[in-house]
């Protein structure tokens, strides 16, 4: 349009113009007009891969944690069954006295193969061992099971 020229409303035809206006822009898959928002298409595979290699980590990071809780009661397990048998083997042992709960003994073998609790620790005895092998240090817990302290079970 030149300058100084004034546009004649009358002139305009209405339904041309309302033609070039969409009538849903909003849901247009691209601008619609100049100073629209730039609009580009997803790249699908990206988006996909990206999703897929967040998954791995994180299903990774979980079996980590799975992995490492095993373990964990694995190794409960083996303390428990290790405390069974000594707690069995104890109650097979010469006893010459009643052991007392929350209080610390010492577990030995001797010559002939029978086991012997006693409260006498393995550094109390001097030169003389009437013991072939010291092999636990041993506590009683409230509910008759013994927690090993120091083993030297082979």
């Amino acid at each position: 349009m030149e300058a100084g020229k004034k546009i004649d409303i009358d002139k305009i035809d209405m339904e041309k113009e309302a033609e070039k206006v969409a009538a849903n822009p909003g849901i247009l898959a691209y601008p619609h007009h100049a100073g629209s928002a730039l609009v580009k298409p997803e790249d699908r595979g990206k988006i996909r891969g990206r999703s897929v290699a967040a998954m791995y980590e994180q299903t990774d990071r979980e079996l980590s944690q799975i992995y490492e809780q095993m373990q964990l009661l694995a190794r409960q397990a083996k303390d428990i069954q290790s405390r069974v048998e000594v707690s069995e083997r104890i109650y097979k042992a010469q006893v010459s006295f009643e052991p007392i709960i929350g209080k610390i003994y010492y577990l030995y073998s001797r010559a002939d193969g029978d086991d012997v609790l006693s409260m006498i620790a393995p550094t109390e005895w001097g030169r003389s061992k009437p013991f072939q092998q010291y092999l636990s240090k041993v506590k009683l817990l409230s509910d008759h099971t013994w927690e090993i302290l120091e083993s030297h079970v082979g």
